[in-house]
């Protein structure tokens, strides 16, 4: 693909792509996302994959490349002279708009699972409520009703059956009761095989099993649920456990034949945030709602012991500023740092303690932080001047220990920070909605320029957002290591292909395509490979492959064929999480719908 000039840009930030036309008549460019909801009743979101980029506009994180439907344009705004010096020339922004997205974080259309509404083209994955703080601006009424709108979703109670073992405030931490679960709290199924019985985790999966099939571990179902449904947020898997929030409760199976690990744990209310990530030794952090009126809170926080299930640290989350308030909140770990994020700042604790370190709030003129990104690295993400001409997004990195910035970048007007594809290296990806246009954008550690994605390709990674806030992290279907950015290529007829991408020059190294006539989503890439996922179909199961990463040869090879005999239920996770570690593969759903026809899936374990 021809590349633009190399020229400094006209004008403005870090990060805009220049404009395109619009592809001609009877093409469809791809789609690309912030995140999108798994599945019902949660509402519809934004296409994936992306398409061609567009005309000149100045910018930080926004590609330039010529596309198929024009010309190469002038170099963008992503070379302006910054605290670093002067930018290289972004690339990789596509146009939009793009076809109907085939689904978030969830399998694709064709196999039972309902399609996404898009909501705007040229974003990856599917998200819920778009990268801007969608109350910036507007009036605390409006707010309101939304806030009100949003609290009635969710809520059932959740149990787990047996499975098979046969193959305002300041925030204040205190002790919870005696730090420990109770009996009370066992799972209506114990799962080693003594549960009541009448569902499908009674069936003996591994009977028959063929030659060359995984082992089911176990499975556990999930109860009817409130049609209303309810959250199943978070899949932790340690040397000991597999540890699953959903609803009100967090439940632990051994890794390897399912029996409870520790008796499950009940909240007071519904589980409303998680830690995606773990600390060191297996601590995570939970919030739940203060109680269940119009005016509840997303405000109570619960540290807990994956390997044990103890109950550590307590607190409650204070409200911030106006329009600053803790209904909704995300919660990131880096190292012992645990930050919560409400819609326009961020609180930092200490993980291990709960005592608060420092606050993350507005900071310059206008510019109010909205969303944060934990692991190796902290990120944050600010909105800033959103009443003024040169509104505009920032994104900094954190002293986790601190708070101190570490260093600061603008991006151009109208481009909104979607969502993190990595953070150690970072990896960006960003939308300009009025445009239809994204773009990926690779970081150095000192956060200056590193590259710009340059592939014209329709990614699709799985990606789930919120309403009130961002979610940088929320993206499954996407894997990096030090050098390199896989990606999977939207799903419409036959196999998709993964895409390996240089991050020192934003090219294409590599693809692959799926072995079989269904999606193969990325998981992670460890020992020299890439593990990734190829989903199932109506006649079968689906498998874990490994690709090697180095070398010429990238032919995926078999991990894990999953077994036939949980086909139909692997098939059946609408919303789920997947995961890969120590040589088993687990799938768990994110959402429960409330369907009282038939038992809703909770999670699956396979092995060898």
């Amino acid at each position: 693909m021809a590349q633009p000039p190399d020229q400094p840009p006209q004008q403005g930030g870090f990060g805009a792509p220049q404009d395109r036309p619009q592809p001609p008549a009877g093409q469809t460019p791809p789609q690309g996302g912030f995140a999108a909801p798994q599945q019902p009743p949660q509402p519809p979101q934004p296409p994936q994959g992306p398409p061609a980029p567009p005309s000149p506009q100045p910018g930080y994180g926004y590609p330039q490349q010529p596309g198929p439907y024009a010309p190469p344009q002038q170099p963008g705004p992503y070379g302006q002279p910054g605290p670093y010096g002067g930018q290289p020339v972004p690339y990789g922004q596509q146009p939009g708009p793009y076809a109907q997205p085939s689904g978030p974080y969830g399998p694709q259309p064709g196999y039972g699972y309902p399609q996404q509404q898009p909501q705007f083209p040229g974003a990856p994955g599917t998200p819920q409520g778009g990268g801007r703080n969608p109350f910036k601006g507007r009036p605390a009424l409006v707010v309101g009703a939304a806030v009100a709108a949003l609290l009635v979703i969710g809520g059932t109670v959740f149990a787990v059956t047996k499975g098979d073992d046969k193959g305002g405030k300041k925030p204040v931490a205190g002790p919870s009761d005696d730090g420990k679960a109770t009996a009370s709290d066992a799972p209506v199924n114990p799962g080693d095989g003594s549960g009541d019985g009448g569902g499908d985790d009674d069936q003996d999966f591994n009977a028959g099993r063929k030659a060359g099939e995984a082992k089911v571990l176990w499975y556990k179902e999930a109860p009817d649920a409130p049609a209303s449904g309810a959250d199943a947020p978070g899949m932790w898997i340690t040397a000991k456990a597999a540890v699953k929030a959903a609803y009100k409760e967090l439940v632990a199976y051994n890794v390897g034949d399912g029996r409870p690990t520790w008796a499950a744990i009940t909240l007071p209310q519904k589980i409303c945030a998680v830690t995606p990530q773990k600390t060191a030794d297996d601590k995570v952090v939970v919030a739940y709602m203060s109680g269940t009126s119009d005016r509840a809170k997303c405000n109570q926080l619960q540290q807990i012991d994956l390997n044990t299930g103890a109950k550590g640290w307590t607190g409650v989350v204070a409200d911030g500023a106006l329009f600053d308030s803790a209904i909704s909140v995300e919660l990131s770990l880096s190292g012992n740092t645990l930050m919560v994020g409400r819609s326009q700042s961020g609180t930092a604790y200490d993980v291990r303690t709960g005592k608060k370190l420092y606050d993350k709030q507005k900071y310059g003129d206008a510019c109010f932080p909205t969303a944060f990104a934990g692991g190796t690295r902290l990120i944050a993400v600010a909105s800033c001047d959103a009443s003024d001409p040169t509104e505009h997004d920032e994104i900094q990195e954190l002293d986790p220990a601190t708070g101190k910035v570490r260093w600061t970048q603008k991006f151009t007007k109208g481009w909104s920070v979607a969502k993190t594809y990595s953070v150690d290296p970072l990896v960006v990806y960003s939308t300009d909605e009025d445009k239809k246009s994204w773009n990926i954008t690779v970081f150095k550690p000192d956060g200056s320029l590193r590259s710009q994605v340059r592939v014209d390709e329709s990614f699709a990674p799985k990606c789930e957002g919120g309403f009130l806030q961002r979610n940088l992290t929320g993206c499954a279907g996407v894997a990096s290591d030090a050098g390199t950015l896989y990606l999977p290529t939207e799903t419409k007829s036959g196999p998709n292909e993964i895409v390996a991408i240089d991050l020192s020059t934003g090219k294409e190294k590599w693809r692959v395509k799926s072995p079989t006539d269904e999606a193969m989503l990325p998981v992670k890439t460890e020992g020299g490979r890439l593990v990734a996922y190829v989903e199932p179909s109506f006649e079968g199961p689906g498998r874990v492959v490994g690709i090697p990463t180095a070398g010429s040869a990238h032919t995926p090879k078999m991990l894990m064929q999953l077994p036939k005999s949980t086909a139909d239920i692997e098939n059946s996770f609408f919303s789920r999480d997947i995961d890969w570690v120590g040589g088993r593969f687990y799938i768990s759903t994110t959402r429960l719908t409330g369907n009282d026809d038939t038992k809703e899936k909770l999670m699956l374990a396979y092995g060898q």
